[in-house]
């Protein structure tokens, strides 16, 4: 089969022949459709210092996909050949304690496709079928294909009570701008969002945040001055991975706030720990989706009108992956979508 292999440890990635997999015992075999290119991807084309650490030569990479099942191994029940899925990209032991307690969102033995073993850029992925999600027919097969990303922004618009509430959010990429578009479906109030890319900050306001603000040219503050707010933010999301970014967050919320962090930050990074202790600012870290809550939700919120599609921005046929990869390396997108058929 066709995959896009990260085969050695450098820049790139290499689109080759690799073996097609088979299902095991509760797994099933995919034939993917359309699979979404994710900020994480990129880190492994580009060979950067998180990929260094955290990725083994050679692996197929990508997590966000749709397509059908062909194959059914021993023991799979509840699906049939044909059903079109998405899926967890997350595998999870089972057996340890936040597994058993519901909670396998935050088992510590979680692998990740893509990552930690083969993934969805093939035309093939072999994968558990408890992983698996069903798509509803009044779901098109290009929003099913980055349900992963969305499901994030689902994660962090859901982690604290929006309605009525003001919200910043710093990092205008595509997860920040479905959760403004999340937030503002909602019920939020206002909804601030923070970049250096106008072309996203544009695709931002279009999908819902109240107000945008490229931090290279005006200040949240004065921001804050025209929506007329007295006080700080109620709830944050960091979805830069920026300290400077990450700090101005900081900086500008209410006593008592939320803030749900889901950007990557360097681990040299600086924060105003007396902002957090005297305003008392709850933090939470936010790594993928609830399993399954975040993906019942995110599946009803569409299904009840709201309306992600101008997110995706790109569309490109496998064969021109390289063209896709610096689409996304400039920035001036939002999401990418690669087809497989």
């Amino acid at each position: 089969m066709k995959a896009l292999v990260k085969s050695r440890a450098e820049p790139g990635i290499w689109l080759q022949d690799a073996p097609s997999p088979t299902p095991g015992t509760n797994e099933v075999l995919i034939k993917i459709e359309k699979t979404g290119i994710c900020g994480t991807d990129l880190h492994i084309y580009n060979w950067d210092d998180w990929a260094q650490r955290n990725i083994q030569t050679p692996r197929i990479i990508g997590h966000e996909f749709v397509g059908r099942i062909v194959e059914l191994g021993h023991g799979v029940e509840g699906y049939q050949v044909g059903d079109r899925v998405s899926g967890e990209g997350h595998i999870t032991c089972g057996i340890c304690r936040n597994c058993r307690a519901g909670k396998r969102h935050l088992c510590n033995k979680a692998i990740g496709i893509g990552g930690g073993r083969d993934g969805a850029f093939a035309e093939y992925l072999v994968m558990p079928a408890t992983n698996l999600w069903p798509i509803h027919d009044d779901i098109s097969s290009d929003l099913a294909a980055i349900l992963d990303p969305f499901g994030n922004a689902i994660h962090c618009a859901l982690s604290f009570d929006v309605i009525g509430e003001d919200v910043l959010i710093t990092g205008a990429g595509p997860i920040g701008i479905l959760a403004a578009s999340a937030c503002r479906f909602i019920g939020a109030r206002h909804i601030v969002i923070t970049d250096i890319n106008d072309t996203r900050l544009q695709l931002a306001e279009k999908m819902g945040a109240s107000k945008t603000v490229n931090v290279s040219l005006s200040s949240i503050e004065d921001t804050m001055q025209e929506l007329q707010m007295s006080n700080g933010f109620d709830v944050g999301l960091e979805m830069s991975g920026n300290p400077a970014a990450f700090n101005s967050l900081i900086k500008n919320m209410y006593h008592g706030g939320h803030i749900a962090l889901l950007g990557f930050l360097p681990p040299s990074t600086e924060i105003s720990w007396d902002e957090i202790i005297f305003k008392g600012l709850h933090l939470k870290g936010v790594y993928g989706r609830e399993m399954y809550e975040t993906w019942y939700k995110m599946s009803q919120l569409l299904r009840s009108g709201l309306d992600i599609n101008p997110i995706i921005t790109h569309r490109f046929v496998i064969n021109d992956y390289e063209e896709a990869f610096r689409v996304v390396h400039d920035g001036n997108c939002g999401k990418v979508i690669l087809e497989w058929e």
